[in-house]
């Protein structure tokens, strides 16, 4: 998924906090405050050591600053644990707020856009680098906000006391710094490396997992399992590298910058023996040095986080940038449920091969319509297609007289019923799975719509009846039963037009026979769509179009095929021989 847009990566963030922005500004100011608050007892010690020099034996003058700089060191931590509560409530609701409009654009994505991204890749990004976030916006935005403008406060100050010595305290600053920008110059790069090493991973383990099944079969542990331990390995030699290189210029910088006593101290003796430096001036600023430091420390430990969010926000901008399906918010005109495709072409993105070439078919409303042809001569793109699930590159299609483009998203699901060969079956109970097709059907209408389809028996026979968790994508039911329920699904769904893109490819001989019939009663004065896994299931249909090589090679009945199409004739005879043609 790739985005043109190349704006800034805080601009970016900025259009990701949203409404949050004036808690994270609120958050801010009491970092300011709480970091201020605790800069306050490095001048209360200052002060009662000037005192102590000047042999000041007032107890409660001792006691005043005592308390001034126990009162710092309280507002400090009262003032974070407020900043770090609000930064916090903003950066959940900010999380929430960018995973649901990360879910929401899936729904209005191409399909091929999805299939072609590894499902690792989207859980890692939705998942893993959103999380990644908490980090910057909960933390970074306040505490680094804060822990630079009070050592600018303070360098301040020290200027107003003694210009030159505040020159003095800022020399192992930058030398510090020039350590820190030779690993910075390069962790940007590293950092995007190392997310690509975690997403091989991660699509390393999720295809080991999804695939344990055949490793087992086939006896493949020892391949399979190679190809995962590399990916792992990777990982982590990646990162281990990548922190063995960081490790002697981030050793340099953390033990150059805080060494301004090696500057403070010496300069500031000469000054002061010079007399132009008083004790009391000289004693403030070693004390205020030792706070300057500290924060522009604690500051540079976001470093991370700073490197990390360009790549972070690219990612979850590529999602959310990504082109969508062409479908406006209000619904258009519809008359009647034809269906019209104009001189469509279509090509999947990821290969740029065009696959459909100028298909122009008419499907008429309450009629049974197969498609047959060899594998991959773009059936199930057609059904695809007209199912709303892409947008064709190339001519129109058009539904109940309106272009599918201009049919909202509400209309096209309300109309279109689409079960394929692999449905997919939520963690949940079959009843609910079922009730998928019409979420505010009664328990009652669930089971009228599993007895239509052959699948009251079955479900009945398990443990729970209809209440049976079915497992992850369906996993503790087989092919035929998953089948069998998606069908009754989309039948609850009561959709004008049904699209079966080879519904039935798992079921027997005997079962098929049965959901046929059942579905031949329920299709009664709706338009039926069949992708065929047997020619013998659509020899009655209304109309037949032959699809080879991308192009409608013919169409018309069973018996006007038979007596007009060469490669009909072939499929027809290879399937009442019992040949293992590729008829689906």
């Amino acid at each position: 998924m790739q985005t043109s847009k190349k704006e800034n990566p805080l601009v970016r963030l900025g259009n990701l906090i949203g409404a949050q922005k004036s808690g994270y500004g609120i958050s801010v100011l009491l970092a300011v405050l709480g970091v201020t608050a605790g800069i306050v007892p490095y001048f209360a010690v200052a002060k009662m050591i000037v005192a102590l020099l000047t042999e000041n034996s007032e107890i409660y003058f001792y006691m005043i600053w005592c308390g001034v700089a126990a009162g710092g060191y309280l507002f400090k931590v009262l003032f974070s644990i407020w900043s770090t509560s609000m930064s916090h409530s903003a950066t959940y609701l900010v999380l929430k707020d960018i995973r649901k409009r990360m879910l929401t654009k899936l729904t209005k994505l191409p399909m091929g856009v999805i299939l072609d991204t590894p499902s690792g890749n989207l859980k890692s990004t939705i998942v893993d680098r959103v999380e990644g976030l908490e980090t910057t916006l909960a933390h970074m935005i306040p505490e680094l906000s804060a822990n630079v403008l009070v050592p600018i406060i303070l360098i301040i100050y020290v200027f107003v006391l003694d210009w030159r010595m505040a020159l003095v305290t800022l020399i192992t600053l930058p030398l510090g710094m020039c350590f820190l920008m030779i690993m910075f110059r390069t962790y940007p790069a590293k950092y995007e490396g190392s997310v690509i090493a975690s997403k091989k991973m991660n699509d390393a383990v999720v295809e080991y997992v999804g695939g344990i099944e055949v490793i087992k079969t086939f006896n493949q542990n020892a391949k399979s399992y190679q190809k995962y331990a590399d990916a792992v390995t990777y990982d982590a030699s990646y990162y281990y590298n990548w922190m063995k290189s960081c490790q002697w210029p981030m050793a340099a910088y953390t033990a150059i910058c805080p060494a301004t006593l090696l500057t403070v101290l010496p300069v500031g003796l000469l000054f002061y023996l010079g007399g132009s430096l008083a004790v009391a001036d000289f004693i403030q600023i070693i004390i205020v040095s030792l706070g300057i430091i500290g924060p522009i420390l604690a500051a540079s430990n976001y470093m991370d986080s700073i490197a990390a969010m360009g790549t972070i926000v690219g990612e979850i901008f590529a999602i959310l940038d990504a082109g969508e399906l062409i479908r406006p918010e209000n619904d258009a005109p519809m008359n009647g449920n034809g269906i019209e495709l104009k001189d469509v072409t279509f090509s999947y993105h990821k290969t740029g091969e065009e696959i459909l070439h100028g298909i122009n078919l008419s499907i008429q409303p309450e009629t049974v319509n197969a498609f047959v042809g060899p594998s991959g001569s773009g059936k199930s793109t057609i059904a695809k297609l007209i199912a709303g699930f892409w947008d064709v590159e190339g001519g129109d299609i058009q539904f109940g007289g309106s272009s599918l483009k201009k049919l909202s998203q509400k209309q096209i699901s309300e109309n279109i019923a689409y079960v394929s060969q692999d449905n997919y079956l939520f963690d949940d109970t079959i009843l609910e799975n079922i009730r998928m097709g019409k979420q505010n059907a009664t328990d009652e209408e669930v089971i009228a719509a599993a007895k239509a389809v052959g699948c009251d028996a079955f479900i009945r026979g398990l443990e729970n009846g209809y209440h049976t968790r079915v497992g992850g994508s369906g996993s503790h039911l087989s092919g035929g039963e998953r089948q069998r329920i998606a069908i009754a699904r989309a039948m609850l769904k009561n959709a004008p037009v049904i699209i079966l893109d080879e519904a039935t490819a798992y079921l027997d001989p005997e079962n098929e026979a049965v959901i046929q019939t059942a579905i031949a009663q329920l299709v009664k004065g709706k338009t039926l769509i069949v992708i065929a896994h047997r020619l013998s299931t659509i020899v009655n249909s209304d109309q037949i179009f032959v699809v080879h090589n991308g192009l409608i090679e013919n169409h018309g009945t069973h018996e006007e095929l038979l007596s007009k199409c060469a490669l009909y004739q072939q499929m027809w005879n290879a399937h009442v021989g019992g040949k293992d043609g590729e008829t689906a």
